[in-house]
């Protein structure tokens, strides 16, 4: 699967871990900082030492009432591939601090907007990255956007159990591929999100399908979750329908 940091500083990428970590020493090659300002000499520091253990508590107790999985503020990776130390967003920017004041005040900017959601963060980044990981944030977006739209409209419409909704994703993927999301998984060994392992292609068609979903909910103003289903099956294979018309439709152009 191709990803892509949407952490930018000073037109450099600053690699982010799954729990949200960024990687301090990526900060350290764009500031092009002496070997003795390394992550490892800032945390033997008597300012980080006071400083880690301190969110620790505080990020800890925020876990804790969330009931969520406590996560180190700060690790370091060891061995082959060595990746270098991430820590928490408010730890990186005192790290950067160390390094350079104006870093720390450049590093603190970018945290506040990637927090508040500036789409703009993302284009800067796309701008920069490759074809592929445009196509891996292009496929997101998409599926994101009308997934959305669909759920909104479930929930509208009366449609507010955990199985329900799973019941009509499923109707929508039986209606286009003839499996349910848990056979789709297994038979591509997905372990994480499985739209993430679909080619554009495929998010493109499950997007049509749920926004003609929308469409026909909101036109025969379904209630309740076997209306919704029914109007969701009828999208898919609407939207099936076509695409098999299609290929049939297609003749290769001799060369």
């Amino acid at each position: 699967m191709n990803t892509i940091s949407l952490i930018t500083v000073r037109g450099h990428s600053v690699r982010e871990d799954e729990f949200g970590l960024w990687n301090l020493n990526d900060i350290w090659s764009l500031a092009k900082a002496p070997i003795t300002k390394l992550p490892k000499h800032w945390r033997s520091s008597a300012f980080a030492k006071k400083l880690i253990p301190e969110l620790q508590k505080k990020v800890t107790n925020s876990y804790l009432k969330a009931n969520k999985q406590n996560i180190p503020v700060i690790y370091a990776k060891s061995g082959r591939g060595n990746d270098g130390t991430y820590a928490h967003p408010i730890l990186a920017a005192a790290y950067a601090g160390y390094l350079s004041p104006k870093l720390e005040i450049e590093t603190r900017e970018v945290w506040l907007r990637y927090r508040a959601g500036d789409a703009t963060l993302a284009d800067e980044v796309l701008q920069r990255a490759s074809p592929e990981a445009n196509e891996w944030a292009a496929k997101r977006a998409m599926g994101r956007a009308v997934r959305g739209l669909y759920t909104n409209e479930l929930d509208k419409r009366g449609v507010v159990k955990p199985v329900h909704y799973a019941i009509c994703t499923n109707t929508t993927y039986q209606g286009l591929t003839g499996k349910t999301a848990a056979e789709l998984r297994a038979e591509r060994n997905v372990m994480g999100p499985l739209r993430d392992a679909m080619t554009i292609s495929e998010i493109a068609f499950i997007a049509a399908s749920e926004a003609l979903s929308v469409e026909r909910m909101e036109y025969e103003d379904s209630a309740g979750f076997d209306q919704c289903r029914t109007a969701t099956a009828k999208a898919a294979s609407a939207i099936r329908n076509a695409i098999e018309a299609d290929r049939r439709d297609r003749v290769k152009v001799p060369s």
